[in-house]
């Protein structure tokens, strides 16, 4: 009968640790199963972050790109401005150095005829004066009156012509 019981007892603990290990099998499988879901749902969260990300990334890239042409365009309008600012500034320089000049030979041209109506009718005045032959004429016939009257400066009425070319006066 020692043999029967000892026989009876294995056998229920064989069953019992054997229904223990389904249990834990299926305890096992549960915790796996659960764990995949838990995992995959990890993953779709991850590629949604990772998706927005991207997008936020792509709406960046057009935002810099519509600024950067936009940058650049206001490059472009304020280069072409400055351009034209030199080459006004240019022909301004070149219209200014010949007005100088314009002044300068009037300035000479006042400076001999004063100098010749200091001469005229004084001690030598059959020299010569400043380039002109001033001998035995008065004054008022050696000048156009029209030259020395203030009001009539139709003579200086010319245009002054420059461009930003290599040719600065134009005539």
């Amino acid at each position: 009968m020692a043999s029967s019981s000892g026989t009876s007892s294995g056998s229920s603990t064989m069953v019992t640790n054997s229904g223990s290990d389904e249990d834990l099998q299926a305890l096992m499988n549960e915790r796996k199963r659960k764990r995949m879901i838990s995992n995959r749902e990890s993953a779709r969260r991850s590629r949604m972050r990772k998706q927005k990300h991207l997008d936020d990334l792509m709406a960046q890239v057009s935002q810099l790109q519509n600024e950067n042409h936009q940058i650049l365009t206001r490059v472009s309008i304020t280069t072409q401005r400055y351009l034209n600012v030199v080459a006004e500034n240019s022909v301004l320089r070149a219209q200014a150095n010949e007005l100088s000049h314009r002044l300068q030979s009037l300035s000479d041209i006042i400076d001999s005829l004063n100098g010749c109506n200091n001469n005229i009718g004084g001690a030598d005045s059959g020299g010569d004066c400043g380039g002109f032959n001033v001998a035995m004429i008065g004054f008022n016939e050696m000048v156009d009156h029209s030259f020395i009257n203030p009001f009539n400066l139709a003579y200086l009425n010319q245009p002054i012509m420059a461009s930003a070319d290599n040719n600065m006066f134009q005539y």
